[in-house]
């Protein structure tokens, strides 16, 4: 057995190689960059080794650095996780060289079915079906656009050395397909170095299907069962599951032994998954059912495999990297009970799912499950890295548990002040193809809407602004002087609250929006009370108040809530500073900052004329940009973003002054 492993990586991967690697009594070795040296699998590792500045380019992209990092600490073997050099054949080779254990599959294996071309001919040369389509080194525009037509759209263009997502363009005309191709074969060479692509026929109710195989140096090849990784967002894995449903016997038999004839054709060594995708417009059947492509590699969503199988799946990936036999033979492994996955980002939803980057002053996940993570509450989200803060996972004797089990996981998830998925994954479960058993890749997108509704008018929130509204009230009315029947000095607010003459208007920031709240009282006797928000009555209230967190209040009135609900995160924020601002919402032209960021460009001026859809600022984040624009025709009242600066989220950049209505021009 090795006795000492570098991972080559970070976040929640490396806290889990470490952890079978301490059961197994081996000594691990971290490496960190710049922004990760107080990340948790770098306290978690026996030794840590700084190998760059925080881009992934300078530091875990950087074989020789790694490399170098096992020789300095005696480490035998380099185990990469996933992404980064994971399926870098020519990293896999130097490790090799140098004299260290390879913790993957072999170099040639990695590069068998690292080009989607050469591995799908791999693969019909193993009896493998794939996909109806065009894989020939003709790539001028033209011979690409007749395989198209013959094919028969709608196609899928993907790009040869592509994944991750990326260099996938679905054209449904004919007309289409020239503009498509270009802008693929664009993103194929910045992503891959590669623009060379192939062409599928687009399957028009796809699910993802994959199926996790291991192969040993010892010419055993097993598969352990089917994952389905179908609810997707623009090709991004969210929620997974084993078994996949609906999967009768005989197609499992048949998917599963397509896989292992896969691997056993590239004499595949370690952990790898074969992806396919099937035709679920007749339920999953094994004639409609086709390879996609390997990935060769432990995957993000093993752990589900692992909770079916009672199998540690890092410790398979050790023991065959040591030279042994696999730990199973096929006839030993089977499934038990049912497995879901979800991936937790640090992310918005409402605004498009951009990134939301720093500090996690509240970090609760929910007990009870199996938790894969790579932060800690008081730790921070990098812009430099993927988004991914968490896995969570849970097992079930069957889908439905499983399913309630997942959805109550998420609904307790509580972060703050970044943003995350968290209620987004709850709807998602929701989704009634998805309790059925019938998810396919283009669920989400289907529903997108409905997914990332903001919901700050449940009655649990706006409880939350009751509760809080009293202690604004009773703070005003316990001022020297001041008599339950007075109005408020500054008259910012009505008469108190038992007197039903005059409503509250209580200056609120929700998420950052300024605005008013009115509070109005229903009954005399008792905390009874009406929330308006836009002139909407929403809630009659007492409540009970969701889960909370956030100081409370002292007067003068500067205080602020933050309501964990369903797995969403709100922030109010009550005083007297947002009341003027609180006319101005961002319906009326307060431009305000979507996600922290830096200011890379500012393209207008105070007192600049503006037209609607006009670019005003535009801001980076999570090596993102995002471009705001005039909400309307107007004037640059305010201007509070310079080129260069750090904002916060919520921050007002820019205020649009609204043109007045003018009246038509009379006809001559």
């Amino acid at each position: 057995m090795i006795q000492s492993l570098l991972i080559a990586n970070r976040g929640e991967i490396a806290c889990r190689i470490i952890r079978t690697a301490r059961k197994l009594g081996i000594r691990t070795v971290a490496v960190y960059s710049d922004a990760d040296a107080q990340a948790l699998h770098v306290r978690q590792a026996d030794e840590a080794v700084h190998i760059g500045a925080s881009p992934a380019r300078e530091s875990y992209l950087v074989g020789d650095r790694i490399i170098a990092a096992a020789k300095q600490t005696g480490a035998e073997a380099i185990h990469p996780g996933y992404g980064f050099l994971s399926e870098n054949a020519d990293f896999a080779q130097a490790v090799i060289d140098a004299d260290l254990i390879w913790v993957g599959p072999r170099p040639d294996s990695i590069r068998a079915m690292g080009l989607k071309d050469a591995a799908k001919s791999r693969m019909i040369a193993a009896g493998v079906p794939v996909t109806p389509g065009y894989l020939g080194e003709d790539q001028s525009p033209e011979r690409l656009q007749t395989e198209a037509d013959a094919i028969g759209y709608p196609v899928l263009i993907k790009a040869v050395a592509g994944g991750g997502g990326k260099g996938m363009r679905r054209v449904d005309a004919a007309a289409d397909f020239a503009d498509a191709l270009q802008s693929c074969r664009r993103e194929a060479a910045s992503s891959f170095g590669d623009d060379r692509v192939l062409i599928e026929k687009y399957i028009l109710s796809p699910r993802h299907i994959e199926v996790q195989v291991f192969g040993d140096t010892h010419g055993n090849v097993v598969h352990l069962f089917e994952r389905d990784c179908s609810l997707q967002r623009r090709h991004q894995k969210v929620i997974e599951e084993a078994p996949a449903p609906g999967m009768d016997q005989a197609t499992r038999e048949a998917v599963c032994g397509a896989a292992v004839r896969a691997a056993t054709a590239v004499d595949y060594v370690g952990a790898g998954t074969i992806e396919f995708i099937a035709d679920a417009s007749e339920g999953l059947r094994a004639d409609r059912i086709w390879f996609m492509e390997m990935n060769t590699r432990l995957q993000v969503e093993h752990p589900v495999t692992e909770e079916i199988t009672g199998q540690d799946l890092v410790e398979w990936q050790l023991r065959v990297a040591s030279g042994e036999p696999l730990p199973k033979r096929q006839d030993e492994l089977s499934i038990d009970g049912w497995a879901m996955e979800a991936r937790l980002y640090a992310e918005n939803p409402v605004t498009g799912f951009l990134p939301s980057t720093g500090p996690l002053d509240h970090f609760v996940l929910p007990a009870g499950i199996r938790i894969e993570t790579g932060v800690t509450q008081g730790g921070e989200v990098s812009p430099f890295y993927d988004p991914m803060i968490a896995k969570l996972v849970v097992h079930g004797p069957d889908r439905t548990q499983a399913i309630a089990r997942i959805a109550d996981a998420c609904s307790h998830v509580e972060v703050a002040p970044i943003h995350t998925n968290a209620a987004f994954l709850v709807r998602c479960t929701e989704l009634p193809e998805f309790l059925s058993g019938n998810p396919t890749t283009g669920l989400i997108a289907a529903n997108i809407a409905g997914l990332t509704a903001t919901k700050f008018t449940d009655a649990p929130t706006l409880a939350a602004i009751g509760w809080r509204a009293e202690e604004f009230m009773d703070a005003e009315f316990s001022k020297e002087g001041a008599t339950p029947w007075a109005p408020n000095p500054k008259g910012l607010f009505g008469f108190r609250l038992n007197s039903a003459s005059c409503p509250a208007k209580i200056p609120v920031r929700i998420d950052g929006s300024p605005t008013l709240v009115t509070l109005q009282p229903t009954d005399e006797d008792d905390w009874h009370w009406a929330i308006s928000i836009d002139g909407r009555t929403d809630f009659d209230g007492p409540g009970t108040l969701p889960t909370t967190y956030g100081p409370m209040p002292t007067y003068p009135f500067e205080g602020s809530v933050r309501v964990f609900e369903g797995g969403a995160s709100q922030l109010f924020e009550f005083g007297d500073r947002w009341h003027a601002q609180a006319a101005g919402t961002s319906a009326d032209g307060a431009i305000l900052a979507p996600m922290p960021g830096r200011v890379i460009a500012v393209d207008v001026s105070a007192g600049d004329r503006v037209a609607k859809g006009q670019k005003l600022v535009t801001l980076e984040a999570m090596k993102m940009e995002h471009a705001l624009t005039a909400p309307f025709d107007g004037t640059v009242a305010d201007l509070n973003a310079s080129e260069g600066g750090q904002v916060t989220e919520g921050t007002i950049l820019v205020r649009i002054e609204r043109d007045a209505a003018t009246p038509p021009s009379p006809r001559p």
